[in-house]
């Protein structure tokens, strides 16, 4: 008995120490988390209810030349109401006003809106989605109205606010504009002026404390954020928006007509390099065209003829010929090692002088005039192209600028015919705006020049940087074989003979140079053989205010494929709907009917602009720009959703003006 008693003791004491031990680890632990790892948990407690989130901040407005918007950001806002917060009495009290205040700006029935909170009131629900995508003025609206504005502790109001990039233009000029967007792990896709100048736009972010609610979902605390973010620069561009709607719809014209896979069209300043319009379309697998890649800046590819104002300067600045040096056609075609070169005109020129030669767009006047010239010293001929710049990238600051290929002899694809083949523009590579560069420095006289994009970063109304005009080489050739080509250039033009005198105007002077250039020629499936429609030059003659080239790829062979068909009644139409815009020289004597239909048809235009309105214009059916134009004019702030043509206005048309402050345009 007592042996028994002796072993319960001793299993009591056995326990009864464990139980102490536990109770000193318990209370050691408790010890160690209280003063030795307090704060680790403190902050993980906290980064579990409570969490600092960036702000974006609102990207700097990007402008036209003229202070037309191309891009803007603007504040977004979604509305939710937790409903645990508020007082049981205070909803009551409320919620009637409530949903009829939200029936009154957001659209749907009383009814709905109090069906809505008392659900969230009884389900306990701390982020129910009241509305989504509110502009800044019906979110200052809303924050007035019964029971939100007590805020969002005794109101239960949560506001959650995100920055959008709108683009005013709709899909013109898209790509140019472009964009800039990160990844989840912060790598950068950069395109056109957003991503160019992104550094100046996307402005610094700001700081705002959340707190953890139901479902892992994270409500913001109070309403001010605990660093305001810092908004981006504003960014004047070159890109005037008159001349780039010219563009624009001049080239869509063209393709649809042409059923071409795709082109670019740019308009450059003679003097200053800047450009005024960058058009690029391509066609989507049911026909239609839009904003698709960056052609006119990504796109190197062999140039055709329009190279051959390359090799003439060259051949002219080396002395190897004169414009009146006499060469035989040999009957259009002229055979070299295993390869022809061929003539457009069955028969050829026969024997003409260079300078003829490049009106008419000889192909074997040039191949020969470039073989025999350089045939002992290639390098002569390369070296005098790369001194000309031609072999290196202009240096935008937009992403994507296409390399372009001027060989040396020797290089990978070099061989005995390759003298005769660059001549014309084959087995060289440039993209549409490395050869507008080139045209334009000789409608200037010599100066190479950088082109521009941008004009100015500011801040309100305070000047951060001017970008001026970069001259990348002062003289690519002298001023007497400048003053040749360019009158070689005009006689393409003006004379009968030359291959874009069906772009002639008895009213206005052009200058330019056709190119038709074979794709996949390589191939010996002629089904398989496309072209490049080009047509490059300037206007008007006398004094060149502004370059322009038009490329335009794989046209459809059975309507057409020519240059001068193609790509050139494309540069005629720019340049003659910038001159009815803006005449550009003193006086005009009359117009051909073709100029005055243009003119009349700005005139209209204009008018609709400027017309003194007393109540909000009927704008449906008008284009999404010509709208904007109009009622911005009128003083009222525009929103718009979608692209194309209005197809309906948030205002009637004859609303008093005095009335509207904004108006929402829907576009299809």
């Amino acid at each position: 008995m007592a042996v028994t008693e002796k072993k319960i003791l001793n299993r009591m004491y056995l326990v009864a120490g464990s139980l102490f031990l536990f109770a000193l680890a318990v209370v050691f632990k408790l010890v160690t988390i209280q003063m030795v790892d307090g704060d680790k948990y403190r902050d993980l407690a906290m980064q579990r209810t409570e969490k600092m989130f960036t702000i974006a901040p609102n990207r700097g407005n990007l402008y036209s030349d003229d202070g037309s918007l191309l891009a803007t950001s603007v504040s977004r806002y979604t509305i939710r109401f937790d409903a645990v917060t508020v007082k049981d009495s205070d909803f009551e009290a409320q919620v009637k006003p409530l949903s009829k205040a939200l029936s009154g700006l957001l659209g749907k029935p009383t009814a709905h809106y109090e069906r809505l909170l008392r659900k969230a009131k009884i389900n306990k629900n701390r982020y129910a989605l009241i509305a989504r995508n509110l502009d800044y003025s019906d979110y200052m609206e809303l924050r007035e109205f019964p029971l939100f504005n007590m805020g969002p502790y005794k109101g239960g109001v949560i506001v959650e606010q995100k920055t959008v990039r709108e683009h005013p233009l709709g899909k013109i000029a898209e790509r140019s504009v472009g964009y800039e967007r990160f990844d989840e792990n912060g790598y950068a896709t950069r395109v056109g002026l957003e991503g160019a100048f992104g550094q100046y736009l996307r402005g610094v972010e700001g700081k705002r404390m959340k707190q953890k609610i139901a479902k892992g979902q994270w409500k913001p605390i109070g309403f001010d954020n605990l660093v305001e973010p810092k908004d981006g620069y504003d960014v004047i561009s070159t890109i005037d928006i008159n001349i780039q709607d010219i563009a624009h719809h001049a080239l869509l014209s063209q393709l649809e007509k042409y059923k071409a896979e795709h082109g670019s069209v740019i308009v450059m300043e003679t003097e200053t390099g800047e450009i005024k319009a960058i058009s690029n379309l391509g066609r989507t697998e049911e026909g239609k065209y839009y904003e698709r890649l960056n052609y006119a800046i990504g796109e190197s590819h062999e140039p055709g003829s329009t190279f051959k104002l390359m090799s003439l300067v060259a051949a002219l600045e080396d002395g190897v010929v004169d414009t009146s040096t006499v060469i035989d056609t040999e009957k259009g075609r002229w055979r070299i090692f295993d390869r022809t070169v061929r003539d457009s005109k069955h028969g050829g020129y026969g024997k003409i002088s260079m300078g003829k030669a490049f009106e008419v767009s000889s192909n074997t006047a040039f191949a020969k005039m470039i073989h025999y010239g350089y045939k002992d010293n290639p390098k002569a001929y390369v070296n005098r192209l790369r001194s000309m710049g031609l072999h290196e990238k202009l240096g935008l600051p937009i992403k994507g600028e296409g390399e372009p290929v001027i060989r040396m002899p020797g290089d990978k694809g070099w061989s005995g015919i390759s003298l005769a083949w660059m001549s014309h523009g084959y087995e060289v590579s440039l993209t549409p705006l490395q050869t507008l560069a080139f045209y334009n420095a000789i409608a200037n006289g010599g100066e190479l020049l950088r082109p521009r994009l941008i004009k100015e970063v500011r801040e309100w109304d305070r000047t951060i940087q001017v970008f001026e005009k970069e001259v990348l080489n002062p003289a690519i050739c002298s001023k007497e074989t400048a003053a040749k080509v360019k009158q070689l250039l005009s006689n393409v033009v003006s004379k009968k003979h030359g291959t874009g005198h069906g772009l002639y105007s008895s009213q206005f002077s052009m200058a330019g140079k056709t190119g038709t250039a074979q794709k996949n020629y390589v191939s010996k499936d002629p089904d398989k053989l496309k072209y490049i429609s080009t047509f490059a030059g300037f206007f008007p003659v006398e004094n060149p205010k502004y370059s322009c080239i038009v490329v335009i790829h794989e046209p459809d062979k059975s309507v057409g494929y020519y240059g001068a068909d193609v790509s050139g009644p494309v540069f005629k139409s720019v340049a003659q709907k910038i001159y009815a815009n803006n005449p550009m020289v003193d006086e005009v004597e009359s117009l051909d009917p073709t100029t005055k239909e243009l003119e009349e048809e700005y005139e209209a235009y204009y008018a609709k602009v400027h017309k003194d309105y007393n109540q909000v214009p009927d704008v449906k059916g008008m284009s999404g720009m010509d709208a904007i134009s109009i009622l911005e004019n009128l003083g009222l702030q525009v929103e718009v959703r979608g692209n194309g043509k209005v197809r309906r206005q948030s205002v009637s048309k004859g609303t008093d003006l005095k009335h509207v402050k904004k108006i929402v345009l829907e576009l299809s």
